[in-house]
């Protein structure tokens, strides 16, 4: 019997609908504009953007094992039309990263998409920032009482800190920092950078909010940490329309608010914040923005947004079937 749920799918289902989706298809399309040949073989843009899906929903962290899994799988060769090479993959992300707008106008497509699709996308928002150890060695000497290291495998990457979770202590790291809005309602992220461990996370939450302003998201309630916790942060969300919902520090005075310090109203929107905590470990765990094996920022960033774009097609993709089935 029909229970009136999304039916169950499979990541290759997911590939094959999300490359078949419109912001997809007009990214092909702007590839293809391009007019410089993405490999010896002459991959299409259809196989080598499928590829970059089938990394993010597999959660795959190198190209050679997406490439390995696409040249034993029929199903994804039959959905992409082609097995890309390896090298093809490689060539395909420097192609990415210097038509950069090309990847951030598909990445706009879909946040409007998504507002049109999922009305309370982007009302409240959760801000936060989480690790992202880099795929490099940071110690500054060669070994104990050695000489000082001269070169870096990830001289972009830097040390900072991070919190304690129930698995590790507090400590340093060496790699960068993912800063994030996502979206108190639907869990979903609303405008991200990122940036090398040693940037306070406080710095960054005019950037996140007008990133979202950019693509049309003026959210009502802007949620985060005792991190947070300063006169010019409460002052940007201000400035932008928003009430910020932010813990504060003992001692600090309660600022005035027209939604009271402490209210039931309050405390229901700041519960919201977890769901940037929920979203930090889809993304690391299940679509493989962790572990790291880019070096750079440029890189890295680009695998990001890459990740994003497998994030949020597949989440268009289910709300999407989602309403259509309550029509």
């Amino acid at each position: 019997m029909a229970s009136g749920k999304v039916a169950r799918r499979t990541a290759v289902g997911d590939v094959a609908a999300i490359l078949d989706s419109p912001e997809v298809v007009a990214l092909m399309i702007q590839v293809d504009a391009l007019g410089d040949p993405r490999g010896r073989k002459g991959y299409g843009a259809r196989a080598l953007i499928g590829a970059c899906l089938v990394k993010t929903l597999f959660a795959l962290p190198t190209w050679t094992r997406v490439a390995a899994l696409i040249g034993e799988h029929l199903g994804l060769q039959d959905v992409l039309g082609d097995s890309p090479s390896v090298w093809a993959c490689y060539r395909f992300t420097v192609k990415l990263r210097a038509n950069q707008p090309v990847l951030a106008d598909c990445l706009d497509r879909i946040s409007a998409a998504l507002q049109t699709t999922l009305p309370e996308y982007g009302i409240d928002v959760a801000i936060d920032a989480s690790d992202v150890p880099a795929f490099a060695n940071g110690q500054r000497y060669v070994y104990n009482n050695g000489p000082e290291r001269e070169r870096y495998a990830d001289p972009d990457a830097s040390w900072g800190h991070r919190s304690a979770v129930s698995t590790r202590a507090a400590g340093s790291f060496y790699g960068y920092k993912f800063h994030m809005a996502a979206c108190a309602r639907t869990g979903l992220p609303v405008a991200w950078r990122m940036e090398t461990a040693r940037r306070n996370e406080s710095l960054y939450v005019a950037p996140l909010l007008d990133a979202a302003a950019a693509r049309g998201i003026r959210p009502a309630t802007v949620a985060a940490d005792k991190g947070y916790d300063n006169n010019r942060v409460m002052d940007e969300v201000r400035e932008r329309g928003a009430v910020p919902i932010i813990c504060l520090r003992k001692g600090r005075p309660i600022p005035l608010s027209p939604i009271p310090y402490g209210s039931d109203e309050w405390k229901r929107l700041y519960r919201g914040r977890s769901a940037v905590e929920r979203e930090f470990g889809r993304l690391k765990h299940d679509y493989g923005l962790a572990p790291l094996r880019v070096r750079g920022i440029e890189r890295v960033r680009l695998h990001t947004d890459l990740v994003m774009v497998g994030r949020l097609c597949q989440a268009l993709l289910r709300a999407r079937e989602a309403k259509k089935l309550a029509a």
